[in-house]
This record gives C-alpha cells, structure tokens and sequence, in this order.
C-alpha cells in the first residue's frame, strides 16, 4: 500500500506570508518594490511565457508555493547569451526553480525530422528562436554563473524525462542524466507539488540542500549506497542475456582511477582494473522493500550496448507505480544518480485547492494586451479551457504523460470544476459562452481507476486497457456524464465542447457517455486516435484494434443522425513507429482512401526521451517482454526515405507524393495499384508542376499537431470538413 503523504496544504505558513497574494507574480524589481518586498525566497526561470493560468506550469509551482507563504518570483524567457537577465530579481533567498517550460525544449524546436520549427506557441505573436535548446541545462549554467552559491533545482517534463541516462534523438546517443549536465542540486520529476512545497520548506527551516534525500518524486547525486541498503541487480529481476562483449556494467571506478563519462566504467576482458564490487540480493523480503535500491546498468554500459539500454528503460517503467515502486540508482562516472520513488498521486481535495488558487488566468501586463504581435497562441487556445484530471493508464508506448504524470488518474471534484466554469464566465475577457474543453491528457478518464486499492498498488502492468481493458478497471462514465450535464446547464454557458482526445475503447463501454458526448459536445468532428490500424504497429504502441474504432464510429454515426447532426470523426495516425513496415503503411494508405479521409497534416514518430517506443527505436528490440540479445527484434523505420515514404502514404492524396509512392509500389512488386481505378491508390499520370516537393504542400501558419508524442499539450487543428457523399473528407482550409 502507499504511504500517506503529508497533505499537501497543512503546513504552517512561512513568515513571509504577510505580504499576501500577489495580483501577478513580479517579473521585475519594481514590481517587487510596489508589493513591498526586499527580496524573493524563490526565483522560477521559465522557457514559457508567463501567463498566470493553471494551464501553465510556472504559474501553478508559482502559486502553489505562495499559497505556502512564500515570496516568488517569475524570470520568464531570459536572454541566456549572458547571466545578467537571471539577476534581475537580485538573488533568492532559498532556491531557484528552473523549468523548460510545458514544452520540452528540443520538441518545442525541432521537428520529427530534425527541421527548425518557425514559431512556438508559448511566446508572444508565436515567435521562434526564443528559448536554447536543452533550456535547463543552458538555464542553469546562466544561473551558476549570477549566483554560484543558491540552490538549483530543476523540474518541468524536459528534465523529468531525463532524470536518467536516456537517448537523445537530436543528437542520435544516450545522453547520461541531466541532473548532471545541469549541475542542479536536486531534479524534480512527475508532478511536482509535493516535492516541490517540502523542499522551500525544509531549506526555509534550514536544512542544506544535499541533505534532501529522502523524497518521493526526487533524483539526486550521491557517491554510494547507504549504509543500510540493499541493493537489488536489475538483471536478476529482468535477465538481459549475455553481453558482447562480456562486461560487468555495474563495476565502479575507485575515486583515484581513471573514471571518465566519456569512457565505460569497465574495462574489456582481460584489461586489469581497480573495481568495488557490489554484492546484489536476488530476493528481498518485503519488509525490507522500502530500503531496497535497484542498480541499473551504468549510463557508460547502456550507451555502449543498446539492448542493457532496453533493459533498462524496461526496469523504469515497471518501478513506476507508486504503490510498488522501489528506488533505482544508475552509475555514471564516479557518481551515483539516485531516483526516489514516484511521488503519490495527489489526492481530490489537494487537487481543488491547486486549480481554485487565485490565478489572474491571463498573461502578465509585460506582454500588453493580447491583440496582434502580443498575443500568446498558447494562451488564446486554452484560455477557455479547464482541466479536470491529470494522468493517463493507456500506457501508449509512444507516449511520455505516463513518464511524467503517472498512469493513477488524479480527479478534481465537480464543484470545483463548476465553480472554475463560472469563474471564466465572469472574469475572462472575451468570453462568448463557449468552453473549449473539459478534459486533460484524455477526455474520459475522469474518475476511472481500479476497482480495488491492494490490486491498483501492486499492479505492474503498464497499461490498464492493452491489451483488453482489465476487468479489475471501473470504467463508469457516470460521474463524467453527469458532470457534462451539470456544465452545460450554467446560465451564460452556450456549449461546453470537448477538446482532449477520446480514449474510444474505453467510451464504447458507455454508449450512454457516447450520447452525451456526440449530441452536445461535438462542434462538427470529433478528433480520435487509432494511430494505426495493422497489427504489427498496433502491438508496439498499445493501441487497441481498428474493430473497437469501428464499434466507436458506429454509435458515433447512430447518435449524431439520431441529434440530426452531420458530424465527422477525424482520425490520426503516426507515421514511422517501431514496428511499422512499408506494408502497413500501404494498407493505411488504401483504409484512408476506401474511409474518404484526406489528412491534411501528418505526424511523424518522435523518439521522445524515455518512451518505450524510443527504447525500441534505439534498440530494435522490444522491451514490453523481456529483452535479450536473443528475444524479439522490432522493425525500425529509420532514414529520412522511409520516413518521408511513409508519410507519404498518409497524403496519398497529395500529388506531390506520388512519384515516391509509385517508386515504393513498383519497389514492392505493388505496381497493380497504380492507375485511375477506384481500387487503385494513385494515378500514373502527373499533373504539370507536381511532383517536386518531397512532402507535398504544407499550409502557412498552420497549427501543427502535437501530442503525447511530443510531450506536449493540445494545439489548435486546422482544417475545414467536407462532405463527399461517401464519408467525411479533410482539406485544408481556405485562406
């Protein structure tokens, strides 16, 4: 069972709680001045823009820790050329807090395909360019620089899944922790509340910093295990295989070697080396679970064999329920980093307290007023928005929000949620009525969780619906039904619509949730996401069977005639997932066309840090089962070519693509498909002034899509629906 955690808003107040609330945390010295402060107890530096919105993550850390008593203060944006912007607030007086933003950094840049993205939807008129790549790693550096002797402690989804050696896609190699290359003093992962409130106060109270080690949800660096601990090998509790070449991955450099992180903490056979080596348990009492540390293979072992890396990433996503989950502790160099286990999951009522704190829900007057070059893009599509609960239990592979938020669903009450509509009826500017959604990481999650608290916290399983939905998951939509209702219901409320993706295999188990949805809530199409539909892709993702999107659609179409509703489902897909060959493509491409669907913007798979997908990817091996050199190798569709090919097949439709298509089909003895029959994919001819844009036509300020791939949030879709007489058809939209 879970340890009860400290509530989160228990704690005496700090003394500088006198000053009250701030209309808006100070990003300047004047402002500070005007609240009659001579100095902030925390610094937040932020890669976002500074909208004090719960949808924002500076602004929740931010208002949180001043509902503590604390005095914060929001550097948002900085000029990292030099250390002088990270002084403007003078220095803390407990710690900076340095966060990405909600956006990692390299994902917020760069595209699937490594291009320079043009814009970023977190700064004022969408511009790009205004933030470093690896941010709190260049951050920090700028920090250390202003104020060599404050505390950093970095957090945010960029160094959450990077707490531990990871792959780096941009840079195409494993990375060793960013706790390391940021020289912080201590990496927040997961929500970070809790963690967050228990440091300012222990460093308020005096506690130095490295002495911080015993929370949840915490990683830092130590020398070696305790005395008092039990160290578990990590291949004793998922055997890896044997090695090639055979090394020992877990011999540890005396501090008068030659240890380098550039170089394997061991030698090759037959090299002599001074080691300490470690005695492993194979079996540890449970009563000793909560001293138990599992030692996973060093960051110099599994940069070197990408199958120890497998193994790996296979270990952190089975020590990742908090209920279970143990310490893990991985080598880099002479040091150890060290990952506390989750922290627990917060609970209804800290939940309210956080998204009811006093949030201007607007951004700070530094930006001006939002019209033309000032506005936020972040912000205008989010700023009638309200989420509801935090976490994910699909446990897709490509995904990083069960890395970061957890696979337990955190709700907030219904009340609270009202109360929040209303509260954004009456004080938001340019409120027309509309909610644009109620939701989170997916639509219709709210309330679901396992039936029985002993199973939920010693299940290991890393999803809870793949691959059926588990019969020990409540998935009563109910309380989500009913809270539609009830929100629709306000007075001054036109339409509350329903933005989050909708987990469709769990929404067919409640055609009455099915109903409300698709009669009330749908302005017109309703986006899903199958991802794929052959098997082979399907199985790495975790994505249930093209049959359960069928039964979806079929009560989709039933209620929407029966509302006398003409409203369309929009699919999407990933192109280029573990798994995927030229063959599944080519039949997705063929589903698309026989289903009339024309996407108009595609997604490329984006090997996120951490992700199970991105373990395959880089080891073409498959760590949902055990890993071996020997076990089941995965399809990988590497190469700039094969990943353009199969985004092709998505825009079949383009003519761009089709000299590539007609090159891959004759390439795949598929030459039959070629023509102007129905049953065809493309024509032989080419029409005059096609042909020579590999990807096809991209639309001009064109919202991209971004998911849970990308580690990100929701961004706007663009696209109009056409009606075709055979199904819904995507095109872009007219200028």
């Amino acid at each position: 069972m879970q340890p009860a955690p400290r509530e989160l808003f228990s704690y005496r107040k700090h003394w500088a709680s006198r000053f009250g609330t701030a209309p808006f945390l100070p990003m300047s010295k004047e402002e500070m001045d005007a609240l009659g402060w001579d100095s902030c107890d925390i610094i937040v530096v932020t890669g976002d823009a500074y909208v004090d919105h719960p949808s924002f993550g500076m602004a929740i850390i931010g208002r949180v820790l001043e509902a503590q008593g604390f005095r914060v203060g929001i550097i948002a944006q900085p000029d990292w050329r030099s250390a002088e912007d990270f002084a403007r607030l003078g220095k803390p007086n407990l710690f900076f807090g340095i966060t990405a933003g909600n956006m990692d950094s390299m994902v917020n840049r760069y595209t699937s395909d490594r291009r320079i993205r043009s814009d970023d939807a977190y700064t004022p008129a969408g511009a790009g360019g205004k933030r470093p790549d690896r941010s709190v790693i260049v951050y920090s550096q700028r920090v250390r620089e202003a104020f060599n002797d404050v505390p950093i402690v970095i957090g945010g989804i960029e160094a959450s899944l990077r707490r531990i050696a990871h792959f780096d896609y941009w840079s195409e190699k494993v990375r060793r922790s960013v706790l390391l290359d940021a020289k912080a003093d201590l990496l927040v992962y997961g929500n970070g509340e809790r963690q967050i409130v228990e440091i300012a106060h222990r460093l308020a109270k005096g506690q130095p910093i490295d002495q911080i080690t015993d929370l949840r949800g915490t990683a830092f660096v130590r020398q070696a295990t305790p005395e008092g601990w039990t160290e578990i090998d990590s291949t004793t509790i998922d055997e890896p295989g044997p090695l090639n070449p055979p090394i020992d991955p877990y011999a540890m450099n005396e501090a008068g070697s030659k240890a380098k992180t550039d170089a394997p903490a061991c030698a090759s056979k037959g090299e002599p080396t001074a080691t300490k080596v470690v005695k492993f348990h194979r079996h540890v009492p449970t009563a000793d679970r909560a001293q138990s540390v599992i030692r996973m293979p060093a960051f110099e072992a599994v940069r070197d064999d990408a199958v120890l890396y497998a193994h790996a990433s296979r270990i952190l996503h089975l020590e990742s329920n908090p209920g279970n989950a143990r310490a893990l502790v991985q080598r880099h160099g002479n040091v150890d980093v060290w990952l506390n286990p989750p922290p627990i999951p917060l609970a209804m009522k800290e939940m309210d307290a956080i998204y009811e704190l006093p949030y201007q829900r607007v951004p700070h007057p530094f930006y001006g007023e939002q019209k033309g070059a000032n506005k936020i893009p972040a912000y205008e599509m989010i700023r009638f928005s309200i989420a509801i609960q935090r976490g994910c239990f699909g446990g897709c592979t490509f995904c990083s929000i069960t890395e970061h938020e957890g696979r337990i669903i955190q709700n907030r009450s219904e009340n609270s949620i009202i109360k929040e509509i209303e509260t954004i009826r009456d004080t938001v500017p340019g409120f027309t009525g509309v909610i644009s959604d109620l939701g989170g990481p997916t639509a219709n999650m709210y309330r679901l969780a396992c039936k029985s608290r002993e199973i939920e916290s010693a299940c290991r399983r890393p999803s809870c619906v793949y691959p059926g939905i588990c019969p020990n998951l409540n998935t009563n939509h109910t309380p989500l039904i009913n809270l539609y209702r009830r929100a629709r219901a306000l007075p001054g409320v036109k339409k509350i619509l329903i933005g989050s993706g909708v987990r469709y295999d769990l929404a067919v188990e409640s055609p009455e949730y099915v109903k409300e949805l698709v009669q009330h809530h749908v302005g017109g199409y309703l986006k899903i996401a199958p991802e794929a539909i052959g098997e082979g892709p399907l199985s790495k993702m975790m994505k249930p069977g093209v049959g359960t999107y069928y039964r979806f659609k079929e009560l989709f179409e039933k209620y929407s005639k029966e509302a006398g509703k003409e409203q369309y489902l929009i699919p999407y897909f990933i192109a280029a997932h573990p798994g995927t060959t030229d063959e599944d493509m080519l039949e997705l491409a063929l589903w698309l066309k026989q289903n009339g669907y024309r996407a108009d913007q595609v997604q490329a798979f984006l090997p996120s840090p951490m992700a199970t997908a991105t373990a395959m990817w880089h080891s073409g091996k498959n760590p949902l089962r055990k890993v071996t050199h020997s076990s089941e190798g995965v399809h990988i569709p590497k190469g700039l070519k094969v990943r353009r090919l199969h985004k092709a097949f998505l825009r079949w439709h383009d003519a761009n693509n089709w000299p590539i298509l007609r090159e891959a089909l004759r390439r795949m003895g598929r030459a039959d498909l070629i023509g102007a029959g129905k049953h065809q994919l493309i024509p032989a001819w080419q029409p005059l002034g096609t042909g020579e844009a590999h990807e096809g036509r991209r639309m001009p300020n064109g919202a991209r899509r971004t998911d849970g791939n990308e580690s990100s949030g929701k961004t706007p879709q663009r696209f109009r629906t056409q009606h075709t007489g055979l199904k819904g058809v995507r095109l872009p939209k007219s200028k």
